[in-house]
């Protein structure tokens, strides 16, 4: 499948009308797309978590991107008409390491879609981990069934930022 990309097109607007639907296709990543991930991933972290420590460069990012997040997790991608990334999704087993947006394309169905993807690909449970301060990413996956299962005080993430694990299943 060399240069072919496969997926299935959604259109993740909300609301009735036309007006701010953004029509997108989720497909697998591949290597090709290390690069654009890893801006959605730092620009997205920027925005929505200033609060963070910045540990690791672009360059470091970007290797863990390659070397790490697309091997060894299934990974989709939110893929508008004209080819731009404008989210990913990561998931390792039944554990959903990574959802990012881009801040420009929030609040419009992106994140649901891809979420509905990673709900197929584990339809049995899913459970995540959120930084307890991040509330639009909570409110998010409470909206869609994911209820708190614990709470960390940082201990075990590199940023030292209170956690929480959050659970789904239908």
């Amino acid at each position: 499948m060399t240069g072919q990309r496969r997926g299935v097109a959604l259109d993740a607007g909300r609301g009735a009308g036309s007006a701010g639907k953004r029509e997108q296709m989720i497909r697998r990543a591949d290597l090709s797309d290390a690069d654009a991930i890893t801006e959605v991933f730092l620009a997205s972290r920027a925005a929505a978590m200033p609060y963070l420590p910045r540990l690791y460069d672009d360059a470091q990012t970007r290797a863990w991107i390659v070397h790490v997040v697309l091997p060894g997790c299934a990974t989709w991608v939110a893929e508008s008409p004209a080819g731009e990334i404008l989210g990913f999704a990561a998931l390792d087993g039944d554990v959903l390491e990574h959802l990012y947006l881009r801040p420009d394309v929030r609040r419009q169905g992106i994140g649901t879609a891809l979420l509905a993807q990673v709900r197929q690909a584990a339809p049995g449970r899913l459970s995540l981990r959120v930084f307890t301060r991040n509330t639009a990413a909570r409110s998010f996956y409470q909206r869609h069934g994911f209820r708190p299962v614990d709470e960390d005080d940082g201990s075990r993430n590199e940023e030292n930022e209170p956690d929480m694990t959050y659970a789904w299943q239908p």
